[in-house]
């Protein structure tokens, strides 16, 4: 069964920009061949709970087609970070080279030691709600009753975020 997945990605070390352009690659050859792939932009943002004098983040949204298991899908975006220099074991919200994180996985509802779908932090997040909003602004996401674009219009006044390109230009 295919279902659409969608990816939050971000960097805030070494070049963040092509980082993430090869995130992104690395998300389109592990998609379902010929289905779209949709690319938010790429948002300049403030980096949150992270310690003090971590650099800004670049962050996007990519949404895939995929046809195996969630978990398999974790797997896959922890070995694309990997491949990108991604270290672990470090401080919680600590700088990072790329971070991608499951937000959802077509209707699957589903909470593991490793993995809770839809993202359980999402609706609360700017920096994802802003380009998931621009690539899927109707989107409900399972257990929601409201779409992207709403959740995004409640969140409380706060930093505005700019596009500043896309990841792969």
């Amino acid at each position: 069964m295919i279902r659409r997945a969608g990816i939050a990605l971000g960097s805030n070390l070494g070049d963040r920009m092509a980082l993430l352009g090869k995130a992104v690659s690395g998300l389109r050859e592990i998609a379902v061949p010929g289905e779209p792939v949709l690319q938010a932009p790429v948002y300049l943002t403030p980096p949150l709970d992270c310690p003090a004098g971590s650099p800004d983040f670049f962050n996007t949204v990519v949404e895939i087609a995929w046809s195996g298991t969630p978990l398999e899908l974790l797997h896959e975006t922890r070995r694309i970070e990997n491949l990108l220099g991604r270290e672990r074991g470090h401080d919680r919200n600590a700088p990072r080279t790329v971070d991608l994180d499951l937000l959802y996985c077509g209707e699957l509802v589903m909470s593991s030691a490793d993995l809770t779908l839809p993202h359980p932090r999402l609706a609360e997040r700017r920096f994802v709600l802003q380009p998931l909003a621009d690539i899927r602004p109707d989107l409900i996401l399972p257990g929601a009753t409201r779409p992207i674009r709403e959740l995004l219009q409640s969140l409380s006044p706060g930093t505005t975020l700019v596009p500043i390109g896309y990841a792969g230009e």
